[in-house]
């Protein structure tokens, strides 16, 4: 059986008749159409069509405020994935996440193309948690706040660039904001997944310093150094093999996973980069079963539809039909 929403819309089921009463009746001389002396209307045919209109109006009125109620059909219970925790990434977009060192798929590609591909497919796998997305270089944005929509995050990282938050790279800043907001989550098991290739070379908190906040506000961090060891460059000489990951920061990176109950992950390729993915996946698993949530299907339309048939019923006969015969 369907269910209303809004039941107390039936209140305004009396309203025509009171607009009807309360309304002044139109003064003899200001009436419209009125009869002419000698000509008189089918009195019976007049009364039976002034009936049929009359309860076609009420049928109407009727579809309206059904339609106004918002009947739905509730379905059966189902079973909703609701992990109670919240996870945070915040993603590197400084000017060395431009590096096209990594191989994704064969090909070479920028270390933020493959943390676009591969955090997409994490973002895809966590159903339940709520997530939120921070963007950090010289300064650290939140960029989608915590949500269980994850098409929202993932767009919002697939329409990122590297640079947009500047061309240096505010570690501590990037764990300052996810503190502030994972910690406002009372009783909830925070988790924050930072990703950077380079070392703190900006903003106002130092790395450890945010670290020992996160401690404090029960936020694990999973760390994940990404870049490759081996790069070979093209030079006056021919080409050479150098580190283009010389400025990662390992220790700090690890300190700071140890010293919150995280971990820390070198992801010197995109295979490498999925497999700390996929580990954090399985160091936070998913519960099997959350609370039921019975879906709601909107029903209005069919009593709106109505009314609208209904009310071109009265409508077009006395717009296109034909007047009615006059006897003199």
């Amino acid at each position: 059986m369907p269910e209303f929403a809004w039941p107390w819309v039936v209140v305004l089921l009396p309203l025509p008749w009171l607009l009807r009463r309360w309304l002044r009746p139109a003064a003899p001389g200001q009436a419209l159409h009125l009869p002419q002396p000698g000509v008189q209307l089918t009195t019976v045919a007049g009364t039976r069509a002034r009936g049929i209109v009359s309860w076609l109006l009420v049928l109407a009125w009727l579809c309206l405020l059904a339609a106004a109620a918002r009947p739905q059909s509730v379905g059966p219970p189902q079973a909703q994935q609701r992990s109670g925790r919240a996870l945070m990434l915040a993603v590197d977009l400084s000017g060395s996440m431009r590096t096209d060192d990594m191989q994704l798929a064969g090909q070479s590609v920028s270390r933020f193309g493959a943390v676009e591909a591969i955090a997409g497919d994490f973002i895809n796998r966590r159903g339940g948690d709520e997530m939120g997305l921070i963007l950090f270089g010289s300064q650290a944005f939140l960029v989608t706040p915590l949500t269980y929509d994850l098409s929202a995050v993932r767009a919002q990282l697939q329409g990122a660039a590297v640079g947009l938050a500047g061309t240096e790279t505010a570690i501590g800043d990037a764990i300052a904001v996810a503190v502030k907001r994972l910690s406002a989550l009372p009783e909830q098991a925070r988790v924050l997944v930072l990703l950077t290739d380079g070392v703190n070379n900006a903003g106002s908190i130092a790395p450890r310093e945010a670290a020992r906040a996160a401690k404090a506000a029960g936020v694990r961090i999973y760390t994940i150094g990404i870049g490759a060891t081996q790069m070979r460059i093209p030079g006056f000489f021919g080409s050479q093999l150098v580190n283009p990951s010389a400025d990662l920061d390992a220790d700090m990176l690890t300190s700071i996973a140890t010293q919150t109950g995280g971990r820390f992950f070198r992801a010197t390729d995109s295979g490498e980069l999925a497999d700390a993915y996929r580990a954090i996946d399985a160091l936070e698993p998913m519960p099997q079963h959350g609370p039921t949530l019975r879906p709601r299907h909107e029903l209005f339309r069919w009593p709106l539809l109505a009314a609208i048939a209904l009310l071109l019923m009265v409508i077009v006969p006395r717009r296109f039909g034909h007047a009615p015969e006059r006897t003199a």
